[in-house]
């Protein structure tokens, strides 16, 4: 994945993040410019990501995008809204970035097999 790839990447977590903070914001109190507000982000965020199906693929862009998502609405809500996971909730957590990470770097690793 070239560096202009990695930044659009990392745009779209950002904006997705943004996206899902506005989401749960507007879940905590509902009012027009909330759900208008997590709607303009969401679309952003799929528009960056068109441009990357475009340059790298379905299954690269959204397995990336898919695991980092993840791993960051996660840490967001843990960390900011206080949100509590029980174990086997973490488990499936856990299972889920292992997933995807294999779904995206499998083929790199077996062609080095």
């Amino acid at each position: 994945m070239s560096f202009s790839g990695l930044l659009q990447l990392g745009f779209s977590t950002v904006i997705f993040l943004l996206a899902a903070t506005a989401a749960k914001q507007w879940g905590l109190a509902p009012s027009l410019g909330k759900i208008l507000l997590t709607l303009a982000l969401y679309s952003l965020g799929n528009l960056i990501m068109l441009r990357l199906i475009r340059e790298f693929g379905m299954s690269v862009s959204f397995s990336l995008s898919a695991v980092i998502q993840l791993v960051s609405v996660n840490v967001v809500a843990l960390v900011f809204f206080g949100e509590r996971v029980n174990v086997l909730q973490a488990t499936g957590i856990v299972l889920a970035v292992a997933a995807v990470a294999l779904i995206t770097l499998g083929p790199y690793l077996q062609a080095r097999l």
